[in-house]
């Protein structure tokens, strides 16, 4: 079991940003990216330096390194849950690409294949692909290919709350790796399932306990109860906004009963009026018909006192 949580940024990047652990970001990038893009070899541009963090120069926690064959690739573990993420992605992805432009009379030829790779610890709210593991790239509409014009974009999602599958149906290594990331701190590193039985995996459990030392711990602890933190403002919010949705739609059921009420009410005084419409018409065919049978009597009266 795991003390540590390798989602935690500040865990994440000194697990897989560290120079004596380049071999587990190997693997991981390995385990995301389609087969042509995998790496023998990674140079890492942006290394975990706990010097650089206190002096406030790595205040973002992503990983920047680059393949042998000139490929770069940003990887990033992203707790906090962001709905503009997919946004923050390219613009991550455009920066690789225009600081590979150094100088003015510098060729575009020059630029190279830029991968982002990010983790994230909840689901993006506007994908509608249920899989874990997402890939975008820029293709052509018609022919749904890149026709080696637009190969330099590829930004993956890793949307660790989608993942599902159970430890026994591991099967691949990103299914390992996530599965890691997930049930660290269920898994016990002197007792892996036999689905784990992965040497970077293996390596992984036990780096993750004894990779900080007291300093560093406790700058983990306050970004572990920051996110916590930040998790449970976020749950709080989401909470008080289905309170608030409730509310309305309360009241807006009550408005649609007054309303419904307000037209029965209606409806019986039209009904109302109509009878009493046709009580009147009753009552003045009544008179009517009573003022020609005392016109008639007269009438008779007055032919009988002629007779006499």
């Amino acid at each position: 079991m795991c003390r540590i949580n390798p989602r935690i940024d500040f865990a994440f990047k000194k697990l897989f940003g560290s120079e004596s652990n380049k071999d587990l970001l190997i693997s991981l990038v390995n385990s995301i990216v389609p087969k042509e893009d995998q790496v023998r070899d990674l140079k890492m541009k942006n290394p975990y330096n706990f010097a650089d963090y206190q002096a406030g120069k790595m205040s973002i926690l992503d990983i920047k390194a680059e393949g042998m064959n000139g490929t770069l690739f940003n990887i990033e573990m992203q707790v906090g849950d962001d709905c503009h993420f997919d946004k923050r992605s390219l613009y991550y992805w455009a920066r690789l690409i225009t600081d590979q432009i150094h100088t003015e009379g510098q060729a575009y030829k020059l630029i190279e294949k830029t991968i982002c790779i990010n983790i994230l610890d909840f689901k993006m709210a506007r994908k509608k692909d249920p899989a874990f593991h997402s890939v975008y790239r820029i293709l052509n509409e018609k022919t749904g290919l890149s026709d080696s014009l637009h190969g330099l974009l590829q930004i993956h999602y890793v949307e660790l709350e989608r993942f599902k599958t159970k430890t026994e149906d591991l099967k691949t290594a990103l299914d390992r790796w996530t599965a890691f990331l997930v049930r660290a701190h269920d898994l016990n590193k002197e007792k892996l399932p036999k689905t784990l039985d992965d040497p970077a995996i293996k390596k992984a459990m036990k780096e993750v306990d004894r990779m900080f030392d007291e300093e560093e711990r406790a700058i983990y602890i306050i970004r572990r109860d920051s996110n916590r933190d930040a998790h449970s403002k976020i749950e709080s919010a989401k909470e008080q906004v289905e309170i608030a949705q409730k509310r309305v739609e309360k009241a807006q059921r009550e408005k649609e009963k007054a309303q419904r009420e307000k037209e029965k009410a209606q409806r019986e005084k039209e009904k109302a009026q109509k009878r009493a419409e046709k009580a009147q018409r009753e009552k003045e065919e009544e008179r009517r018909l009573k003022e020609e049978a005392l016109k008639e009597l007269e009438e008779l009266k007055a032919l009988l006192k002629d007779k006499d």
